[in-house]
């Protein structure tokens, strides 16, 4: 009589493993997995830098938002910075991006300068900087895009200036 197999599948954020056996085999292999890799999960994720996408949008609510011709400013321009300008409108990209609502999560110079109502040499300028401080990335298409280090900046540091100075 042959001894019945067993399956299991488990699936923890990234890793997945399957596990066929007999039941006391596959017990047991469960067991180490859960008390090999939990662990180790739980302290990388205390150094792995994410973005909250549902905090990350409650943050800049009535200050951008996604229309169906792009990302667009809630707040006058003028009360803003040129720097602050462009990360708002990268970190847009970013969201509507993946919400599903703009094809990519990137823009070019050239639509930042339109939107920012400056030169390309200004706008040059703040994007080197951008880039210089981390806070944004120049892609493969030439495009510039935010980076998580830039989201989880401007989350913490830009948007609290940006709020004060809208309140005042």
């Amino acid at each position: 009589m042959s001894e019945e197999k067993i399956t299991v599948h488990v699936k923890y954020r990234n890793v997945e493993q399957t596990f066929v056996g007999n039941v006391n085999d596959v017990w047991v292999s469960v067991n180490r997995f859960f008390s090999q890799m939990i662990p180790s999960f739980n302290l990388t994720h205390k150094v792995m830098l994410t973005v909250d996408l549902q905090k990350i949008i409650e943050d800049v609510e009535g200050v951008i938002a996604i229309a169906p011709e792009g990302p667009e400013l809630l707040i006058s321009k003028q009360e803003l910075t040129d720097s602050e300008t462009i990360q708002l409108y990268l970190l847009a990209a970013h969201i509507g991006h993946r919400l599903g609502r703009l094809g990519r999560d990137s823009s070019s110079k050239e639509e930042l300068q339109t939107r920012l109502g400056k030169s390309s040499k200004i706008t040059s300028t703040r994007l080197g900087e951008l880039c210089r401080e981390g806070m944004a990335t120049k892609n493969g298409e030439g495009d510039y895009k935010i980076t998580t280090i830039g989201i989880k900046r401007l989350q913490e540091e830009t948007l609290v200036k940006i709020r004060e100075k809208i309140q005042t």
